[in-house]
């Protein structure tokens, strides 16, 4: 009865072999656990502490792991999200001038209304509001920006007077080290090897240690794994909850959330033969949502890598759940990741900025009225350096392209609501000056 007990509570149907599961689930956390030390980095940009970072991202990925495979009960592993990481960082803070406590705020108040939608048919509402170009526009700029923010970090790419960027010194052994480390990332994961990224960023790390381009950290941390790791948790400040900027984060993040967790999920329940199991796995993976804000943490994602083990014969949540048992032992480590430079993690940046723009082989590139905005959110979100004003540029050029042309009936009516909410955020800027 105990045995039928356990099978049932991780979704282990009649057929299902579990041996099959144990190895997916250790081959998703080699996939996807370099995220550990580069969703810290990005946090740390925004002005968290590294080694808190480090622990939020560790708690994020272990509860998303449990929620998922529990009560999703599918093989998808659960943790922060690239190119969500980004926006909290770099348009959330940097660009909305919110406090990281702020942002984590934001994030709360999003998953709450992410479990909202999940838990109804608002997901379905919502997701089919927003035109498929459009959501594929943003994760391709997304990717650009992740892209240019790893270009940047590993100094192929700098800033120039004249013409804003330039290449950079190949004389610098930072940059030597990200571009053997780039290399190095793009043969293992086009070969397919089993944790190549984070082979990569051992591989690199060693390398800048030997060159002279990293340099042992002057704080490492000392004391228990955890130490520090109380002023982040449960930091929300939610003292911006009556400001308009702070409602139109929400809304940008919630839309980013729900819209690219669905097709995820859908695909990812789909490759693993389960596509009634969609419903439940959306729900846990918006109460994971929850747990990251209180935990100190960018918003959650059904990671890619997850198709990894889905491939490796994970069906049920018996993966995650090994997965993140996995994610728990690594706090054993978290001393020795502070040790890992800028010059290893920006060339992953880059990779997964790549794969993030695959997108564009599902847009509509014939339709004109189709491609101009879509293509205004891709450029724009690298080039303006935020991800709320790349997709303002689409979400308004596309009602307006579509009315010029008479086809204004082919504009979901909640879009014209969304176009004017980014119109007035504009606005709201140009009177704040």
């Amino acid at each position: 009865m105990n045995t039928n007990f356990w099978r049932n509570s991780v979704g282990l149907q009649p057929g299902d072999n579990w041996k099959k599961e144990i190895p997916a689930g250790i081959l998703s956390y080699f996939a996807s656990v370099y995220i550990v030390m580069v969703n810290a980095a990005i946090l740390h940009d925004a002005g968290v502490p590294l080694r808190p970072a480090m622990v939020a991202t560790l708690l994020t990925a272990i509860t998303g792991c449990l929620l998922m495979a529990f009560g999703g009960k599918s093989p998808i592993v659960v943790v922060p999200g690239m190119g969500i990481n980004a926006f909290f960082t770099y348009t959330l803070v940097h660009s909305m001038k919110l406090d990281w406590r702020e942002a984590f705020a934001v994030v709360v108040v999003t998953g709450v209304l992410f479990a909202v939608v999940a838990f109804t048919s608002l997901y379905r509402i919502l997701s089919e509001a927003i035109p498929r170009n459009l959501q594929h526009a943003i994760t391709a700029g997304i990717g650009l920006f992740l892209t240019f923010i790893g270009l940047q970090k590993s100094g192929i790419v700098i800033a120039h007077q004249t013409t804003f960027v330039a290449i950079g010194h190949f004389s610098d052994p930072a940059v030597i080290t990200s571009c053997v480390t780039l290399i190095l990332a793009l043969v293992l994961f086009i070969r397919g090897t089993r944790g190549g990224l984070l082979i990569s960023m051992a591989v690199g790390t060693g390398l800048a240690y030997l060159l002279g381009a990293a340099h042992k950290p002057e704080q490492t941390g000392t004391g228990h794994v955890f130490t520090g790791y109380g002023g982040l948790f449960a930091g929300m400040d939610f003292g911006g909850l009556i400001s308009l900027v702070f409602w139109i984060a929400v809304f940008l993040l919630l839309l980013i959330v729900v819209f690219e967790n669905i097709g995820l999920i859908a695909s990812q329940t789909l490759m693993a033969g389960r596509p009634e199991r969609f419903k439940s796995s959306l729900r846990a993976l918006s109460l994971a949502n929850i747990a990251a804000g209180v935990f100190g943490s960018s918003p959650v994602v059904a990671a890619a890598e997850s198709t990894a083990g889905i491939a490796a014969g994970g069906r049920t949540g018996l993966t995650p759940l090994v997965t993140g048992g996995l994610f728990a032992a690594t706090f054993l480590f978290i001393p020795l990741l502070a040790y890992v430079p800028d010059s290893a993690i920006a060339p992953i940046l880059i990779v997964i900025g790549g794969l993030m723009l695959q997108s564009v082989r599902e847009m509509e590139l014939g339709d004109l009225t189709e491609l101009f905005p879509a293509f205004l959110i891709m450029v724009m979100i690298p080039f303006t350096y935020s991800i709320v004003d790349g997709m303002a540029f689409g979400f308004i050029t596309y009602p307006i392209i579509k009315l010029a042309m008479g086809r204004g009936k082919e504009v979901p009516p909640a879009l014209y609501g969304i176009a004017a909410l980014f119109v007035a955020n504009f606005v709201v800027h140009a009177l704040m000056g």
